[in-house]
């Protein structure tokens, strides 16, 4: 099973065992990682999983859609390495993620 390592913005990690298909936001969810809200459960229309995806990982991730790049225009301090956690699937390839939380407001 993947491993997603999640970082608070405090520099605190959590490595998670995420099965494969479950998304980014699904791992944090269900292991009751700090600040991965997922208001919207997954529906792409709420921007409370935000989360900076690792730079050596950015690339590595399936290109963002529209609607997740529209959603991100609302989020708190976006940055390049912004991403929706809910919008990211969960593969064997992606073993070893590592995304940071987002600070809260």
């Amino acid at each position: 099973m993947p491993t997603v390592v999640y970082v608070q913005p405090d520099g605190t990690r959590e490595e998670i065992q995420v099965p494969v298909g479950y998304s980014v936001m699904e791992g944090a969810t269900m292991n009751g990682i700090a600040g991965i809200e997922a208001e919207c459960g997954g529906a792409c229309s709420c921007a409370t999983c935000h989360a900076y995806i690792d730079p050596a990982w950015a690339d590595r991730l399936p290109e963002m859609e529209d609607i997740e790049d529209a959603m991100l225009d609302s989020a708190n301090e976006r940055r390049e390495t912004s991403r929706l956690t809910c919008q990211i699937s969960v593969t064997e390839e992606l073993d070893g993620l590592t995304v940071t939380v987002v600070p809260p407001y």
